[in-house]
């Protein structure tokens, strides 16, 4: 399952990043990590972003950044 897959309230946990370099980097850098649980708090209005919650922290993804993201619902 893909985060972008996720709806209002879901957790999950990050089973793979599939991205490389500059951007894997700043997930990393926000705690978007491999193993780590988030929580699916809100989407825009137009669903062009998504709003996650991940290691107490709140963090704005597009749905083309989260569709790299492979998840496990929990």
């Amino acid at each position: 399952m893909l985060l972008s897959e996720l709806k209002k309230g879901d957790k999950a946990v990050i089973k793979k990043i599939n991205a490389s370099g500059a951007f894997k980097n700043r997930l990393s850098s926000m705690g978007i990590v491999e193993k780590e649980s988030v929580k699916l708090k809100e989407y825009s209005l137009a669903k062009s972003t998504m709003e996650i919650e991940v290691a107490e922290s709140y963090v704005a993804l597009r749905f083309k950044e989260a569709r790299l993201i492979e998840v496990e619902k929990i």
